[in-house]
């Protein structure tokens, strides 16, 4: 913009004649109002000053000083005006509101009457006509003026900004628009000239400004290469220009080094011959996957026969019945993908409608083909199936169903047999406990309890008659009456001999005597929780019973003791929440099972001793050998986990024989046989066989599969028991049934 408003300047001082004179007046210039943004043409930078009073008034600025006016047309202006300039001048000084509103008519004089403004014009000159100085015109965009001019006056905005349809118009009607610029020092639109236009082109072209200016004019050597008598310096030469550089002996050693060692080879001529891929050629054995010992050679095309070429001997033509034989087959018997047909010349065969397709396959051979060679291990496949037993040779164990025990209106949840194995107790969802004798599948006594029985346990010992049934939430214990009349006689005896303490002790379990109508019926006991009961177990000795509670907290399991009748909570806090527990048949043990984990207690020292982790999801039902040593607890993801405490915590064999969910698993208390049975409603009877050696291994072996039960709201068999003698299990299903397996 400054070179623009310097080369306007110049304009106007050439177009003056003399100094002092009035120059002719050109013809008038269209004006028209100015934008912010994109200027409309106006006056330029030292206009002629013949322009007429009304061009003034209709300038969209107030207050602007003209540079360009003579003193001459000063005063003949202030002749004619008289005293209405000298009250607008008044106006102006008073009010810069007023100011803004009244347009001048006349531009002040920036110089003093009488006085030539163009004496000392210059195209070098800054503008005089806005004196604000180098300051950037940011800090005015909150102000109404941009500047002040030499008398100290503001220099305002314009009242209003022309929107872009002024804008188009004034570049649909004025020819010079493209040529107009705006200088936001003083707020006047410059119309450039063609100079100042070519010199804008120039510039933006990258060239020199002056036209006269030659960039290439010959260079002018001010030092010559050539030997002179006086040097320019007559500084003595520096000692390491004459002595070998440590440095670089160091780096040419290297380098030589390198070359002996063949480290660096010479740049070798490229060969420029092409060079070709040979679709059916071996591949080189010297590359540098052929070296490799491992590496097997990508599959190659077979070579194109005559049934290819088109136009094959007769004897490759199909016949019509070959043909038709050839369609009906599958693609994958075809020996040829395509039929041979005769063409008369090469540009008659028609494109191949299989082509995309077996590029494609081929492309999958070669990225699907091994490219390393595996390594196999010749082995018998009949090896790596583990030697077992033939079930011939593991007799005796049951195979198949003997007796079924009908009578129970809804699905048996438990079943229990006594200890010399002659009776069966067993509990269903119809609110009763039934007493069946095992070798006539006949009901003995039928026991209404009054709601749905979750666990029903016989006590192990030979000596006591005693049955306990796990009802909603409390513990009732039975005397069945079966069986020998001293057993049950002295069973009573028992019971009845107990003599409560004066000052009995908190427990967290109520037990209640029962009346004499309901001792006629068996009922002697009543063990109240408070919570839902689900299960209930003996120990081996027949005096204690742990019961295990629908409760979360540390009081999920407690522990009863019959003689003295007093109930203990053993554990201080939980472990989740407890799905079964069961006594070691022999050392003071008891086992837990919560949903992952099985933990085995120490009752006399009150700690924990082992942690058994069966990776599953959720356990179901828990067993332990009669030996002690082994474990097998079922789960509900249908898998049977067999644990050898002597050997790990962590799972010996993981058998999946089930397809659903197991609900039960045993172990016989004479025999090597486990069972379990599943929501698949069949109980699967194995071979468990422990050896007292410690170096062997258990010997686990599925002999039979036992099926009967039927399927009743998707479940299946709910609980498993062997006999205690014979080799026999006991089964009760969902359907209502139970079943004896010999």
């Amino acid at each position: 913009m400054a070179c623009a408003r310097g080369a306007g300047r110049a304009v106007a001082a050439a177009t003056v004649a003399q100094p002092g004179k009035r120059p002719p007046e050109p013809e008038p210039e269209l004006e028209e109002p100015s934008l912010l943004d994109a200027p409309a043409p106006s006056r330029r930078l030292g206009s002629d000053p013949g322009l007429s009073d009304s061009d003034s008034e209709e300038s969209v600025f107030s207050g602007l000083e003209d540079s360009g006016s003579d003193s001459t047309e000063d005063a003949t202006a202030s002749e004619e005006e008289g005293e209405g300039t000298s009250e607008q001048r008044g106006r102006m000084d008073r009010s810069p509101g007023q100011q803004a509103r009244t347009p001048c008519s006349r531009m002040e004089v920036a110089s003093m009457p009488g006085e030539d403004e163009y004496a000392e014009d210059s195209s070098d000159e800054e503008d005089i006509r806005n004196t604000v100085g180098n300051v950037p015109l940011e800090w005015y965009d909150d102000f109404p003026h941009v500047g002040y001019d030499l008398d100290g006056r503001r220099i305002y905005k314009p009242l209003r900004t022309r929107d872009e349809l002024d804008q188009f118009l004034d570049k649909m009607d004025d020819p010079d628009y493209w040529r107009t610029v705006r200088d936001r020092m003083t707020g006047h639109s410059v119309r450039l000239t063609g100079e100042q236009v070519a010199l804008v082109q120039r510039l933006q072209r990258g060239q020199f400004g002056d036209v006269s200016f030659n960039p290439y004019e010959p260079a002018v050597d001010f030092f010559s290469g050539d030997l002179m008598i006086h040097p320019v310096t007559n500084r003595p030469a520096d000692k390491r220009s004459f002595i070998p550089s440590l440095v670089e002996k160091e780096k040419v050693s290297r380098m030589v080094h390198a070359i002996k060692m063949g480290w660096i080879q010479p740049r070798r001529p490229r060969d420029h011959s092409p060079s070709f891929y040979d679709l059916w050629a071996q591949e080189d054995p010297n590359a540098v996957l052929g070296r490799h010992k491992m590496h097997v050679p990508a599959p190659k095309l077979a070579l194109p026969g005559h049934s290819e070429s088109y136009n094959p001997p007769p004897e490759y033509l199909p016949s019509e019945e070959e043909c038709l034989a050839w369609e009906q087959q599958e693609p994958e018997e075809r020996k040829l993908s395509f039929l041979p047909r005769p063409f008369p010349s090469l540009r008659a065969v028609p494109a191949y409608g299989r082509f995309i397709q077996e590029r494609f396959e081929r492309c999958l051979d070669l990225y699907l083909c091994p490219r390393q060679r595996k390594m196999r291990v010749n082995v018998d496949p009949e090896d790596l199936i583990p030697k077992l037993p033939r079930p011939r040779d593991l007799q005796p164990f049951p195979t198949c169903q003997a007796l079924v025990y009908r009578g129970h209106n809804s699905l048996v949840r438990c079943l229990s047999v006594s200890p010399d194995g002659q009776w069966l107790a067993s509990g269903s969802d119809d609110g009763s406990v039934r007493l069946w004798e095992v070798a006539t599948a006949r009901c003995m006594r039928t026991v209404p309890v009054g709601g749905v029985v979750k666990s029903v346990a016989w006590n192990p010992h030979p000596t006591v008659c005693l049955v306990a049934v796990a009802v909603e939430d409390t513990v009732l214990l039975l005397n069945p009456a079966l069986g020998d009349r001293l057993v049950v006689g002295s069973t009573d005896q028992l019971l009845s001999a107990f003599t409560p303490p004066l000052d009995p002790a908190s427990q967290p379990a109520h037990w209640l005597e029962a009346s004499q109508e309901e001792r006629q019926d068996g009922l002697w006991l009543r063990i109240h929780h408070g919570k839902p009961v689900t299960q209930v177990t003996w120990h081996g000795r027949g005096d204690y019973l742990a019961a295990v509670l629908a409760t979360p907290g540390h009081t999920q399991v407690l522990i009863h003791q019959l003689s003295r009748r007093r109930s203990q909570s053993p554990f201080r806090r939980s472990h989740g929440q407890v799905q079964r527990v069961a006594f070691h048949p022999t050392r003071p043990f008891l086992l837990v099972a919560s949903q992952r984990c099985v933990r085995l207690y120490h009752l006399l020292r009150q700690e924990l001793t082992k942690k058994l982790m069966p990776n599953c999801k959720w356990v179901s039902s828990l067993a332990v050998h009669p030996a002690g040593d082994n474990v097998i607890c079922g789960s509900y993801d249908s898998k049977l986990v067999w644990f050898d405490m002597d050997l790990s915590t962590k799972p010996y064999r993981v058998l999946r024989h089930h397809k659903k969910a197991l609900r039960a698993v045993a172990f016989h208390p004479r025999y090597p046989l486990f069972a379990s049975g599943s929501d698949d409603g069949s109980v699967i009877v194995c071979h468990g066989m422990v050896y007292n050696d410690l170096l062997q291994n258990p010997l686990l072996v599925p002999v039979k599969v036992l099926k009967g039960h039927a399927l009743t709201r998707d479940l299946g068999v709910l609980d498993v028991a062997f006999h205690p003698t014979q080799p026999w299990v006991f089964s009760s299903g969902a359907d209502g049934t139970l079943r004896l397996f010999t």
